[in-house]
């Protein structure tokens, strides 16, 4: 007997924001690697850190808006045949992607602010972003921003973690357990299929 394994599917709207939120952290991440580990020139080195900048203030932005918009809009159910400790583990990964979703880009905000260099922040080269308040007026900046460097490298990893832990999840689901749970995410047109089961049966 075959069940039904659909879901739902998520609205437009969460769909995109999910999307430049990975698309987002994925070049951030990448974008963090280059200016820690490679040596590049001055000049590229700068635009590499405000497109790093840019990036994370989009990143930010977006959270708020996803978080708004699943307060507002209710997400579809975790499927019914999903153990209880897996709904659990899948609520509590979405609460540590959302805690450093904003979490690291504060540190990264505030890593800015405290800089010796003080270097305005201008998004995209168009659009100029405030310090934070206090921390450009330090007398001692030195310590504060190697903590803060230090805050953010760190919540990076993590972050990476957490999102590869996630990314792990959803291809377990769409690829071993066969539901819809990625499928609902996924950015096409039309409708869900609906009565997939986890394996065909062959007629006899």
């Amino acid at each position: 007997m075959q069940r039904d394994y659909s879901t739902g599917r998520y609205t437009s709207v969460a769909i995109i924001l999910h999307w430049v939120m990975a698309l987002g952290i994925a070049a951030l991440v990448a974008m963090g690697l280059a200016m820690t580990h490679l040596k590049l020139d001055p000049a590229r080195l700068f635009q590499l850190y405000q497109l790093h900048k840019s990036i994370g203030v989009t990143v930010f932005l977006a959270a708020f808006l996803r978080l708004a918009w699943r307060l507002s809009h209710r997400p579809p159910d975790l499927p019914e045949t999903m153990p209880t400790v897996e709904k659990a583990a899948a609520r509590s990964g979405h609460f540590l992607l959302y805690a450093f979703l904003f979490a690291l880009p504060v540190t990264g905000w505030a890593l800015v602010s405290a800089s010796a260099f003080n270097i305005p922040t201008v998004l995209y080269g168009i659009a100029p972003w405030p310090d934070l308040p206090v921390l450009p007026t330090l007398a001692d900046k030195a310590p504060v921003e190697a903590l803060l460097k230090l805050i953010h490298a760190y919540g990076a990893y993590a972050l990476t973690a957490i999102v590869a832990v996630h990314a792990a999840a959803a291809l377990r689901h769409h690829f071993i357990i066969r539901d819809d749970v990625l499928r609902r995410m996924l950015p096409r047109r039309g409708q869900p299929r609906v009565g997939l089961s986890p394996r065909k049966e062959r007629s006899p």
